[in-house]
């Protein structure tokens, strides 16, 4: 069987390329992701293997479900629809959630954006993380995305990663490297 992320870039990519030319990369965003956390609910995916329901009622059902969660409701447009019925058809509902994340990732790079991570020993104060998004900014002259992260066991400093490059100002990994001269 192929690799979902595989089977779900084509399907990304076709999205990406209507709602870029639409101008709706938010609202298709928000309906994919909406579409990715119903299809992931167990509950929904055992619903969906039911063998008596044919592909339409499986899209419908997709689509009546995400109509509570924010964005879904863009799920119940033509466009929405459509989408829902193409996958139902070929089987592909529960790659919803990789669809969702490969069209995030068409989109961050279409708005020249990168997320970044910025895991510390402890809470930063926004004014922290924004002087520290700006300084990734000027770096990697993009627009940075930065998600934080508390990890006690850095000690102290902090780990930065965007896409593949990580600067390591932990104190625990400086431990590490002074504990390796010593030892080596």
């Amino acid at each position: 069987m192929a690799d979902q992320n595989t089977i779900a870039r084509p399907y990304a990519k076709a999205v990406f390329e209507v709602a870029n030319e639409a101008r709706k990369l938010d609202d298709w965003a928000a309906a994919l992701a909406a579409a990715a956390a119903v299809s992931g609910d167990e509950t929904v995916r055992a619903y969906l293997r039911r063998p008596e329901l044919d592909a339409a009622e499986r899209a419908r059902f997709v689509a009546h479900m995400c109509e509570g969660v924010p964005g879904g409701k863009f799920l119940t447009s033509p466009a929405g629809e459509n989408l829902l019925k193409l996958l139902s058809e070929n089987d592909r509902l529960a790659v919803l959630p990789q669809i969702s994340a490969a069209f995030d990732a068409l989109k961050i790079e279409a708005e020249s954006r990168v997320k970044a991570k910025l895991i510390t020993a402890s809470k930063i104060d926004a004014a922290q993380a924004a002087k520290i998004a700006k300084a990734l900014e000027h770096k990697l002259g993009r627009k940075v995305d930065l998600e934080l992260e508390v990890d006690p066991t850095l000690l102290g400093g902090a780990i930065v990663r965007a896409e593949d490059m990580m600067i390591d100002g932990s104190v625990r990994s400086r431990l590490e490297r002074l504990a390796a001269t010593i030892v080596g």
